[in-house]
């Protein structure tokens, strides 16, 4: 794996949001103060690939008040292009998080109905200008999940991309708290025709699609990983994708996993080393550190085998790192990839 100067750029389209940790551990109810972050799906693999050396732009919105002016401030100081970015609405949405512990799950609690995202509609952005110029586009399914007017925009957005000849990936993100498994598929299934490259996990496929990994189940730890095989190739000839990604995580507790990846091709598999992690600091935008890392290697044309394992490598260090963002650098990986997990002292 090379780190590759290229002048290709990638735009992300979604919902920015606030978040709000427990510290310590602690359950919301006992909380007297919280961590205050900023993030969105999106804005998480924009700032990996300008961590690599990538320009990035998001697309969203944010209330024209000080609280979208932080979030504003937050994103820049990681170097996500934010031109695109309305002001408009009244509210930044929120999240809190509870960061569970052992045997006990982190959990989320979401507010963000009528945040100013879902006060757009189809013909705000002026996608010829955000696309000129452009070569990837993304979205997430949380994005189409939070109105059925963003759902809307994103399905303009994926027509304007392949117009202008832009890759388009998406990640299946499904949320339960945000739609039903049902909305899910009717809205997905028709963006998909307009998808080169989708992510998903052990299990979205069956939830939002039907396709079901054989030998697995979820909750117990264990992965067939001839199972994800089969449902890679199933999702890739259903929806004519170029590539499918799937992220593996064993759940052994809320504080350690075992993590690996794959990517299908259409002809063949590839698949990662699998990372024991012990010690998970915050596994929020795991996922997204492997897509992002996937999209990089995609867009400078690297190796598939090494682009797996640098995506692996990369989100294996995201759990590492308190936020919703992987602030690795490139050699970061790079060093992970080629098995220097000691975490001994860099001096």
């Amino acid at each position: 794996m090379q780190q590759i100067n290229t002048k290709k750029k990638a735009v992300f389209f979604g919902e920015l949001m606030m978040r709000l940790s427990t510290k310590r551990h602690e359950r919301i109810i006992q909380a007297r103060e919280f961590d205050v972050l900023y993030s969105g799906a999106e804005a998480n693999l924009g700032i990996s690939l300008v961590n690599y050396g990538l320009d990035s732009y998001m697309v969203s919105s944010v209330p024209d008040n000080a609280v979208g002016q932080a979030c504003l401030n937050y994103m820049r100081q990681f170097g996500l292009n934010m031109d695109y970015v309305k002001k408009n609405g009244f509210r930044l949405g929120i999240y809190y998080v509870e960061t569970g512990a052992s045997q006990r799950p982190s959990t989320f609690l979401y507010n963000r109905k009528g945040s100013s995202i879902t006060e757009l509609k189809v013909g705000d952005f002026n996608w010829d200008e955000i696309f000129q110029d452009k070569h990837w586009f993304h979205f997430t399914g949380i994005t189409p999940a939070l109105a059925d007017s963003v759902a809307e925009i994103t399905k303009e957005a994926c027509i304007a991309a392949k117009k202008r000849g832009l890759m388009v990936s998406a990640d299946l993100n499904f949320r339960k708290k945000l739609w039903s498994a049902e909305k899910a598929k009717q809205v997905m299934t028709d963006l998909m025709q307009y998808v080169d490259v989708l992510f998903t996990n052990e299990e979205e496929a069956e939830v939002v699609f039907g396709i079901k990994a054989r030998g697995t189940d979820v909750h117990s730890g264990k992965l067939d990983e001839r199972g994800y095989e089969d449902v890679a190739r199933q999702l890739q000839e259903k929806f004519k994708l170029e590539y499918v990604s799937i992220t593996l995580r064993e759940s052994v507790s809320a504080s350690v996993n075992k993590w690996s990846g794959m990517v299908f091709d259409g002809n063949e598999f590839y698949n990662s080393r699998k990372y024991h992690i012990d010690n998970i600091i915050d596994r929020i935008g795991g996922g997204d550190a492997f897509s992002a890392s996937v999209i990089y290697g995609l867009l400078t044309e690297q190796d598939m085998q090494d682009t797996v394992e640098f995506a692996a490598a990369a989100s294996c260090l995201k759990h590492t790192i308190h936020g919703d963002f992987n602030l690795v650098s490139f050699d970061e990986v790079l060093a992970l990839m080629k098995g220097d997990a000691s975490g001994r002292i860099q001096r």
